[in-house]
């Protein structure tokens, strides 16, 4: 576990880390993009770090690949490259940078990992984990697979690369309908998120699915109650939420769909209010791109996403520590899932 202390009195010898106006009034481009959600305090004590990870990053020829959960500082501060789960594993192949520092969780890092072998891959907190992707192990996939014989495995990307490894093919909330659609089988096997493969098989009648019994601590405490009660206080507003929520979460929603589908549709529609049934910082991060929309809680956090800060990014890069590392033999099999999923999911578009 990262001892904070031991890094804040390293950081604070080699870096000016003290909150500057100065600095940040000259930032102006940077703190444009967050505006609406950082005040002008606040980003007088984020923009030296700010500065410092930019400096790194030409220095060591470095890509920071942000998940849209991120914390608004670091998706529009220091970020080269966001998205959902889909759209960082192909820009991660993409990327020219000899180094990637993963704003995510965990899985993520590993993802970029697997297919980045030869480049060094950073994660600034170990410890950002995921209760998705801990609820299944390869022996979870295992066992599916004995209780439905011939039925392939589509696992989420919400996954550690042992479990992908033992599956055929990964999916995210963005493509999973595309993928189960493709697959020529009658059964298809989904880990672990039950609720995603619920959203799905309401969408692919054709077909039969069967779940692992997992969730995200994230999506799962929505109720259909809430939503109604929401509704009945907030006339008017377009309610959006996750395919990981609940069934009749989602049922009781305007609009469903992945992360990436859910910024399509605000860009698109234009609601002038908006209540976001998913992660808090959603919201934070694309009110600047859409300030004629009034989004309006509540929304739950995800306290591993939130592990991720500019300290951690700033010590990481500084360091070159925290280096994602994946076993060849597992790398190769799970290579073969993601990749499957990205080449797949390019056909169908």
């Amino acid at each position: 576990m990262l001892d904070i202390s031991t890094i804040r009195d390293d950081l604070k010898t080699q870096y000016d880390l003290a909150p500057n106006p100065k600095l940040a009034a000259s930032m102006e481009t940077e703190y444009a993009r967050m505006a609406r959600v950082v005040s002008p305090v606040d980003w007088a004590v984020h923009a030296p770090y700010v500065a410092a990870i930019n400096t790194l990053k030409r220095q060591r020829n470095a890509a920071i690949l942000a998940h849209n959960y991120m914390t608004p500082e670091i998706f529009h501060g220091v970020a080269d490259v966001v998205g959902d789960s889909l759209q960082l594993a192909i820009e991660a192949t993409r990327t020219q940078a000899d180094v990637i520092v993963q704003c995510g969780v965990h899985f993520m890092a590993e993802t970029s990992k697997i297919l980045n072998p030869a480049k060094t891959v950073l994660m600034p907190d170990m410890q950002a984990g995921c209760s998705l992707a801990d609820s299944i192990t390869a022996a979870g996939v295992e066992e599916m697979r004995a209780r439905y014989p011939n039925a392939p495995v589509v696992s989420y990307v919400n996954t550690t690369a042992e479990v992908k490894a033992a599956s055929d093919i990964c999916c995210t909330s963005s493509n999973a309908v595309q993928i189960i659609r493709a697959l020529d089988a009658e059964t298809i096997i989904m880990t672990p998120d039950k609720y995603l493969a619920q959203n799905v098989a309401a969408q692919v009648p054709e077909k039969r699915i069967v779940w692992w019994e997992g969730s995200c601590i994230v999506h799962e405490q929505y109720t259909a109650q809430d939503i109604r009660e929401f509704r009945d206080w907030n006339p008017g507003t377009r309610i959006i939420a996750h395919p990981e929520c609940p069934p009749e979460v989602v049922a009781e929603a305007d609009f469903s769909g992945s992360t990436k589908g859910i910024l399509d549709y605000v860009s698109a529609e234009r609601p002038a209010r908006a209540m976001l049934v998913t992660e808090c910082s959603m919201a934070s991060n694309i009110s600047d791109a859409h300030p004629d929309v009034e989004f309006i809680g509540p929304c739950n956090m995800c306290p591993y996403m939130k592990m991720i800060t500019l300290e951690k990014v700033l010590w990481s890069l500084h360091t070159m520590t925290t280096q994602i590392e994946v076993a060849p033999e597992i790398a190769d099999k799970a290579r073969l899932a993601v990749q499957r999923m990205i080449d797949l999911s390019a056909r169908q578009a």
